[in-house]
């Protein structure tokens, strides 16, 4: 068993203002995506200059901090935020759906790429690749919040997380940072390089965030108060579905159009 490293969630506090690991996760999380959103557009030759992309980032930001905590109220505790409206603004005590957030950047991009007339598909291309970093870099905002953990386990390196009760559990939050920020990342960008057909890296990330997200379910510990669903089946699970579906729709109605070309 491994020993949980428990890091103070405040990174530091001056009076009432409180600067913490997974607010700083997100802004690195799009300062990051910044940078690489601007190198995929010239590598992929999306007609964005640097203050588009900003303009762009911009969007989508708002895209995921709304729709990610829409959807989190939504999807995940909804009676509760019915009964206490005013907690839907408290962001910094976390409560964001991943789900909700890529709905939000779905429409936002799609506005602004009906603005600037830009490729849709190649832009999604981009984004999805930008976003494998936030993604990942969250899930690391999620361990040292201590939240999120995985069920318990006899394997190695469990641990034991505050307020998880005293037995071992898998760390999930690394497991997710590591296939939905490390592994869709590198094969995204390869695909970059590869300068494959646009759709390819979106519809490859919806269905790799889909499974990838569906099987570490498994080792995820539900939300307490939602539980397991229809079945064994978790939230996270039936969200990712559509995924999955859309991925493999998408790519079956690529590969279709180059044989027939």
């Amino acid at each position: 068993m491994l020993t949980y490293p428990q890091i103070d969630p405040i990174i530091f506090q001056i009076g009432p203002l409180a600067i913490r690991w997974y607010g700083l996760m997100y802004l690195l999380g799009f300062v990051a995506a910044y940078y690489l959103i601007r190198h995929l557009c010239r590598l992929r030759r999306l007609p964005l200059d640097n203050a588009g992309v900003s303009d762009l980032l911009f969007y989508c930001v708002l895209g995921v901090i709304l729709g990610g905590r829409l959807g989190y109220v939504l999807f995940y505790d909804l009676s509760y935020y019915l009964k206490h409206p005013l907690q839907i603004l408290a962001v910094w005590q976390g409560g964001m759906s991943f789900h909700g957030g890529l709905c939000g950047v779905v429409l936002s991009a799609s506005f602004f790429c009906l603005r600037k007339k830009l490729p849709w598909l190649l832009t999604a291309d981009v984004l999805v690749t930008a976003a494998t970093i936030g993604l990942g870099l969250g899930r690391l905002g999620n361990f040292i919040n201590g939240e999120l953990w995985g069920r318990v386990t006899d394997v190695p390196w469990g641990m034991v997380f505050p307020g998880a009760g005293p037995l071992p559990r898998h760390p999930s939050q690394l497991y997710e940072a590591g296939l939905e920020g490390v592994v869709l990342f590198a094969l995204l960008y390869f695909f970059h390089r590869r300068r494959l057909t646009p759709g390819v890296p979106f519809f490859s990330f919806c269905l790799l965030y889909g499974l990838f997200r569906s099987g570490l379910e498994f080792v995820r510990e539900p939300d307490a108060h939602i539980g397991f669903l229809w079945g064994a089946a978790t939230m996270g699970q039936l969200l990712s579905l559509p995924m999955v579906l859309i991925g493999l729709v998408g790519l079956g109605w690529i590969l279709l159009a180059r044989r027939c070309e």
